[in-house]
């Protein structure tokens, strides 16, 4: 079995993380960055779990676009899902003695 790794709420925070956006562009980030197609309803369905969770909100906009906005809160969880996920891959590439 062969896969990407994929996990929506991480990766839109990621994208977040650069610059402030609308979800049609994280969805293009994503692709681009690492050719996975998010379809609108995993999109919009993260981004409310992730305002809910207070890690984005979305700015305010004359525009039709919501544009949202990685928070105080996204940041310091993205920093931590990152360090996590540095550990699990050092401990994998140490068993798997790639080092």
């Amino acid at each position: 079995m062969k896969g990407k790794f994929s996990e929506p709420p991480l990766l839109i925070l990621i994208s977040l993380a650069e610059k402030s956006c609308h979800g049609y562009a994280i969805m293009e980030d994503i692709e681009k960055n690492y050719d996975i197609k998010l379809g609108p309803g995993t999109l919009y369905g993260a981004i409310s779990r992730l305002e809910k969770a207070g890690f984005i909100h979305m700015l305010e906009s004359d525009d039709r676009k919501k544009v949202y906005e990685l928070t105080d809160a996204g940041r310091n969880h993205l920093t931590d899902q990152i360090k996590e996920i540095q550990k699990v891959t050092a401990l994998g590439t140490k068993r798997l003695g790639l080092t």
